[in-house]
């Protein structure tokens, strides 16, 4: 699949940076929403993420005419059943700082000793009549205190499987070669490269 010209379907500055940094060396020119002001801004209010995923997509690439990529990412714990899945990121409330979304979640887990988690990212590629989804996993534990500066999220308590450090104390290069959504986008440029 040739492609010259990319929109990620967010507005969200940290995912915006992630993607286009894992997406430059294929020389592919990556736009996001934020370069087009009239989008509106698209509600998740699917049941699951790949719906989410392709809900943005789709609004993107219609509107713009590009191929449009997305993603929907929820932090899935085993000792809340999932939760908060598909709401994390307003698990604490619509308008929910991801401040008050860990101090919730850190809330639930107390006293309980099963911390294991995941991260799962569904990222979606519609462009005309075609879509795709690719799935990225990142396991690991959520610990008792936030530690670290970078990231966004849950990064500052998600202590990913064989490392000693949060994501958020990850560099970035290091977290995107791991990360659920690293995984996700690794996948696509898979696909790319095979098309």
């Amino acid at each position: 699949m040739k492609m010259d010209k990319l929109v990620i379907a967010s507005r969200n500055k940290h995912k915006i940076v992630e993607m286009q940094q894992m997406l430059s060396p294929l020389g592919i020119e990556v736009l996001s929403t934020q370069d087009f002001p009239d989008l509106e801004e698209v509600v998740e209010d699917r049941p699951t993420l790949k719906g989410n995923a392709l809900k943005k997509a789709r609004y993107v690439s219609a509107e713009t005419g590009l191929p449009a990529l997305s993603d929907d990412t929820g932090l899935e714990v085993e000792a809340l059943n999932g939760d908060p899945g598909v709401y994390s990121a307003r698990y604490a409330g619509p308008s929910a700082t991801y401040e008050d979304n860990i101090l919730k979640l850190m809330d639930k887990l107390e006293g309980k000793e099963d911390r294991n988690a995941r991260f799962r990212t569904i990222v979606a590629l519609v462009d005309k009549e075609r879509e795709f989804t690719f799935e990225g996993i990142c396991t690991g534990k959520i610990i008792g205190e936030q530690r670290g500066s970078e990231g966004f999220g849950y990064d500052p308590v998600f202590l990913p499987e064989g490392y000693e450090k949060t994501f958020a104390e990850l560099d970035g290069l290091t977290k995107n070669k791991i990360s659920h959504r690293g995984k996700a986008v690794e996948n696509f440029v898979k696909f790319l490269k095979e098309m």
